[in-house]
């Protein structure tokens, strides 16, 4: 292990603490940093609880898909669809929105198609490293994820099964009585599957970070419960202004920026324009304990159920609608229904609220790709965020690049893709 002693800036600050930013510290610790965290709201808070588990590796696709544009407006009509704009959202929204259009043509997406997969390969590897490390590994479970089919005709199934496959994504296809051998309490209406062999999930996200937490706390590491308001790099010395909503201020010498959704002004503050949305996903918790033995998403559906500790995860909505807007309850509600048509019998004599509905906050640009690395104009600032659907899969393998990039070393993947720098030209 390298070490780094205080005349060489053997500290940093870390702004948010998600499993991006829990990650991050415990890497640069495994470095030789002296690690702060800030967060508002402690250790786990906001999407790194309330996500779908699901580490989603087949997933190697942007979402700036060009197909959906033609779907778009059954989504919007439809009140159980996977897709809403809130109203007065709309026109504050729409930039992104074209942006998110400029990158569906086909130059855009093979790169950026190119940028995730590269990513993908490597962060199942990096997150069964990190919670070996970390004494966890009870929390990881690699047993792969179905992607599930009701009276879709053949051809489109294989149609998606070839694109997968095309793609490198590890996948086979299965029957509606292949599926349920697999998983026996699914519904009778699931005519075909698609199974992928090399993803994971998570039992309880929460407890995850919890354990990161852990480990980070012994490892000599200080988490700061207070509120950011206001990033300056001073302009006559290599150090770092922090203003508190409490008043303080603080000086420090390196600093990352990990807020997830709520990074956008911080990069701001820094003199960089990030067309950052924040995705609004909802999950709706319900108590009853299924015999699924991994993540189970609907292709027609849109959404996803994953076998939690304690009960059974309804996830997957999608809503345009700010940071400051509360949560809806139907778009939570929403989900029961298409839980209960997949599960019948598990949710045979359940309503919608006894679950425990939840909404949070996907960090997502219109390039699907997440910001990691250095600032082009502040040597000792550094950024991971932006992680959109896929901020639990990338989180081990984001930290140790991003480690790497700190200590100056080669990253073990080209960061060209993810510079804070990329959207000058519109991306």
């Amino acid at each position: 292990m390298k070490e780094y002693d205080d005349e060489h800036g053997a500290t940093i600050t870390i702004v948010g603490a998600g499993i991006v930013g829990l990650a991050a510290a415990i890497e640069l610790q495994r470095k030789g940093f002296d690690v702060t965290i800030i967060d508002k709201e402690g250790a786990g808070s906001g999407a790194s609880q309330g996500n779908a588990g699901h580490f989603a590796t087949e997933q190697v696709f942007p979402l700036a898909d060009p197909a959906i544009i033609a779907k778009l407006p059954g989504m919007l009509m439809d009140p159980l669809g996977p897709f809403r704009i809130q109203p007065k959202y709309f026109v504050k929204a729409l930039p992104w929105f074209m942006r998110f259009l400029v990158n569906m043509l086909p130059g855009r997406r093979a790169k950026n198609t190119r940028a995730i997969k590269a990513l993908n390969q490597s962060s199942i590897a990096a997150m069964k490293e990190l919670v070996r490390f970390c004494g966890c590994e009870q929390l990881l479970t690699l047993n792969g994820s179905l992607l599930v089919f009701e009276e879709t005709p053949i051809d489109e199934v294989q149609k998606e099964l070839t694109v997968y496959a095309n793609a490198g994504v590890d996948v086979q296809l299965l029957d509606g009585t292949e599926v349920r051998m697999l998983e026996p309490s699914l519904s009778q209406s699931i005519t075909h599957g698609l199974y992928f062999t090399q993803v994971g999930h998570t039992s309880d996200p929460y407890r995850l970070c919890k354990a990161l937490e852990l480990k980070f706390m012994s490892l000599g590491g200080k988490l700061v419960t207070e509120e950011l308001v206001k990033v300056a790099a001073a302009k006559t010395s290599s150090t770092i202004q922090l203003e508190m909503a409490n008043g303080t201020s603080k000086q420090i010498k390196k600093l990352v920026i990990a807020a997830g959704a709520w990074s956008k002004p911080f990069a701001k503050q820094l003199g960089y324009s990030v067309p950052l949305e924040s995705e609004r996903g909802y999950h709706l918790m319900m108590p009853q304990i299924s015999t699924l033995s991994r993540p189970v998403a609907s292709y027609n559906r849109k959404f996803i159920i994953t076998p939690m500790t304690d009960g059974t995860r309804l996830a997957g909505t999608v809503e345009f609608g700010g940071l400051k807007a509360p949560l809806v309850p139907a778009r939570a509600d929403c989900l029961f229904t298409h839980g209960k048509a997949l599960l019948p019998t598990l949710f045979e004599s359940a309503v919608a609220t006894d679950g425990e509905r939840w909404m949070g906050f996907r960090p997502s640009l219109p390039d699907s790709l997440p910001i990691v690395g250095r600032s082009v104009t502040q040597s000792n600032v550094f950024f991971s965020f932006g992680h959109q659907h896929l901020g639990l899969t990338w989180s081990a393998l984001t930290a140790k690049l991003l480690a790497q990039e700190v200590v100056g070393e080669q990253a073990n993947i080209d960061l060209q893709p993810y510079r804070i720098d990329r959207f000058s030209s519109w991306g």
